[in-house]
Parts: C-alpha cells; structure tokens; sequence
C-alpha cells in the first residue's frame, strides 16, 4: 500500500495498524537551534548530532548549513517563527529541545545610541526568543515533556559600556525562562539560561591583540571561552541528566561574572 504523498517526520516509525497509519515509536529526539547557521549555534547544533539528536537549524539569510536539516526563520516575525515550526514539525517531529540562540547587536554609547538601534536589539535578541519559546510551547505540552535553552551573556549581569541594548536584552532572558520554568515546570518542561563570557568568534577575531589581551585579563581565567565549551553545557542541559534543572543561570565566562 502506498503512503501519503507528504512527508512524514524522519524521526519517527509509522505502521499501517487496522488500515490507518499510525505512529508507533520516537527513534530520535528533535532538538532546533534558531541562528545555528554560524559561531556558538552551528558550534551548539554539531555537539547536539554528535550527542544523538536530530538537529533542525533555522537561518535567517545565507545557506543552511551542510549536514543540518534547516528551516527558514526570522525570530522577528511571528508569522515566520510560526511556519518554521510548522515546517519542522511536518518534515521531522514536534522539537523536544529548543535553543534560542538567534541574535544581533548593534553597539554604541548609549548618549549616541538611537530608538532604532535599542528597539532592534531588544526585537531580535528579547522579543526573539519570547515568539520562539511561546510558539514551541504548543509542541511541548502535547510530548509533556522539553528544553527551553536561553543563550543569554555575562553582560546581562554586569552590564557592558556601549551595550546597553544588548546588556538589557540579555539581563531580560532570566526573567522570561524563570517565568516559563514557573508555568511549565507541571507539565515535565524545563527553561535555563546559559551565560557565555568573551568567545572565540568571527566577531572577537577581529579585535585588535592589544584589546583581546586587556579583556583576557580582566578573566580569572586569562582566556576566551570556546564555542565548543558552550555547545556542550548546552548538550547537558538538554539530557537526561539534567531533568531537574530549571530556572536556573548557568554561566559559561571562566569566572568573569561571579556573583551576578
């Protein structure tokens, strides 16, 4: 007998039973990851297939990523945050861990900075992550079970001179994911921000040697983060490990924060 001319999630097993094709186990759990098509998201989506998830990355502009499946998205619009959960859940499951981690800056001296720049940040980095969780809420209440995982910053604590809009957004992803884990906690599902410190990218790469060494410095540890050491405490907050964490600020800054 034929199947359906759809698709049909590839994480899942289908049988015919009595005439009707029904859904019969889970083989692989869904984890999305929002921006995962460059830096600390590509760097989280690898550790996640390296750890047994099927991983869906959602991008913005540009190509997906090789070796992904991927779904356009823009944290920004709700309509397209809406059809790219839908497209994910039609073509490979109901996503059990999502990772919001799609964001911008737009840095300046806050005497200098415009409605435009701050409203932006906030829209993409803040308001970003609240249409992604409210909308992968719907899937997660019908597996009453999941992983909502704020990429958030150490400056969301201790603030940063000419990020005022990034350090507000930030500092925002607390509150929301405590307020998520409040409402969700019943229901099996978890809400955690990790903290990144100073990280090795494409962005920190073009800083001079001089202000790479004055911001290492002021690190206990004397180094940047990795976007590996990131992915991986992303990893186990998203395993079964950690089914007992929630609401909780885990920061990954080689001790820059302390106390915040």
């Amino acid at each position: 007998m034929r199947l359906a001319s759809r698709s049909l999630p590839k994480n899942k097993t289908y049988a015919w039973v009595i005439g009707k094709l029904t859904l019969v186990s889970t083989d692989t759990k869904v984890a999305l990851v929002t921006g995962g098509n460059r830096g600390i998201g590509l760097a989280i989506a690898q550790s996640l297939k390296e750890a047994g998830f099927n991983v869906v990355v959602t991008y913005r502009s540009g190509e997906a990523p090789a070796g992904f499946n991927a779904v356009k998205m823009d944290v920004t619009d709700s309509n397209s945050v809406d059809q790219g959960f839908t497209e994910c859940e039609e073509k490979f499951g109901i996503p059990e861990v999502i990772v919001c981690n799609a964001g911008i800056t737009k840095d300046g001296l806050v005497m200098r900075m415009s409605d435009e720049d701050f409203n932006n940040v906030i829209d993409a980095n803040l308001n970003g992550a609240f249409r992604t969780a409210r909308r992968a809420t719907k899937g997660l209440l019908k597996l009453k079970r999941g992983r909502l995982i704020f990429i958030g910053s150490v400056v969301g604590g201790i603030g940063s001179a000419g990020q005022v809009n990034y350090s507000a957004s930030k500092a925002g992803l607390l509150g929301m994911a405590r307020s998520f884990a409040r409402e969700l906690g019943s229901r099996g599902i978890t809400a955690n921000v990790i903290a990144p410190g100073f990280v090795e990218t494409d962005m920190t790469a073009e800083l001079t040697e001089a202000r790479r060494e004055e911001i290492a410095k002021a690190v206990p540890m004397q180094r940047f983060c990795t976007a590996d050491e990131i992915a991986k405490v992303v990893s186990f907050i998203a395993s079964d490990a950690a089914s007992y964490i929630s609401g909780a600020l885990i920061p990954v800054d080689g001790g820059l924060g302390m106390g915040h």
